[in-house]
């Protein structure tokens, strides 16, 4: 776990009060917006990084009985069903609660970004070796995809747990579980999280695997953070049937974390809807925007394509099944 600060004094030289942001790995905005922010509200921010999403809900699950945070950002879709059992989440009711929103999560908790869980590929991989793209996840299971596909752990990873569920949405329970078995018969590699999975396993990175679950918006990321000026993306995403899941970010105050704090609390709930915000997490985090007519900027409108149709399961089954589905999943997969 990450503990970083964004500390200011007041004109006196005093120390101002401590709003805790408990957030995953991948939390990351503007330092003059985070600057900006606490000026306005008064507070020093205390950004409090718990390793990927699935680590961070568990981090949040762990403390409940003392609070290390005041809200928490991150908590999605996937993740709410086990963050909603355990009781760790007070409503927010605040303007945010109620704005017109692109995407919607369960009543209290803000809907701040969304993306796609889906297939990236490694195109010069493909190309360099004549080998045809899949077409469907059934392909993957064939001899010639044969250790290829590097994922994530859904017991860790948020995307992990996101592809999944869309195996189970797009395939069916029973032929979900199947296609899974014969992955690990066909070398499927499993690690920890998404930073992992990418950028050590992933070909495109130095490793071995040209087939890695990642985002819709990565072939983005690729461009924007390239040395060279490059007008086509290195990696492609692959929209296939049983492996597009859409990821809602959420923030939502923390039960349990002193009062003092609450209204500060609220502020950053709005703060991560506001134009800016919205604007600038698009080439931070990468996601799309959750506040309804925000504009796309230009690396995200050129190079994010949207996946014309996406696999999901309702949330009443998502949080009836989802232990069940990764006790099923780590037997199946690892054991």
């Amino acid at each position: 776990m990450i503990l970083s600060s964004v500390c200011l004094a007041s004109a006196a030289g005093a120390q101002t009060a401590a709003l805790r942001v408990l957030t995953h790995g991948s939390f990351d905005l503007p330092k003059e917006q985070l600057a900006q922010f606490e000026r306005d509200a008064g507070v020093k921010l205390q950004i409090i990084k718990a390793g990927d999403a699935g680590e961070m809900v568990n981090k949040l699950i762990l403390t409940r009985a003392k609070p290390i945070a005041d809200v928490v950002f991150g908590i999605d879709n996937t993740l709410l069903p086990r963050a909603k059992a355990a009781g760790v989440l007070d409503a927010y009711t605040g303007p945010a609660s109620s704005r017109a929103s692109v995407v919607a999560l369960a009543e209290g908790v803000v809907p701040v970004d969304y993306g796609y869980v889906n297939l990236n590929i490694d195109k010069a991989w493909f190309t360099q070796r004549g080998l045809a793209l899949p077409t469907s996840l059934a392909d993957l299971t064939k001899p010639a995809f044969a250790k290829l596909l590097v994922v994530q752990n859904p017991a860790t990873s948020s995307p992990g747990q996101a592809f999944l569920l869309a195996t189970i949405a797009g395939l069916g329970e029973p032929a979900a579980f199947d296609w899974w078995a014969k992955m690990r018969r066909n070398g499927v590699k499993v690690v920890k999280g998404w930073s992992e999975a990418y950028y050590t396993e992933f070909t495109r990175n130095g490793g071995t695997r040209p087939i890695v679950v990642s985002y819709a918006s990565s072939p983005a990321a690729e461009v924007f953070y390239s040395k060279d000026k490059i007008t086509e993306s290195p990696t492609a995403n692959l929209f296939l049937q049983g492996g597009v899941y859409r990821q809602v970010e959420g923030v939502a105050l923390i039960k349990g974390a002193p009062a003092a704090p609450r209204e500060a609390a609220g502020r950053f709930i709005e703060f991560l809807r506001s134009a800016p915000v919205q604007q600038s997490l698009q080439t931070t985090m990468w996601m799309f925007p959750a506040e309804a007519g925000a504009p796309r900027v230009d690396v995200m409108q050129q190079y994010a394509t949207e996946p014309a149709a996406f696999d999901a399961l309702s949330a009443p089954i998502t949080e009836q099944q989802a232990k069940a589905w990764l006790r099923r999943w780590t037997q199946v997969v690892l054991k």
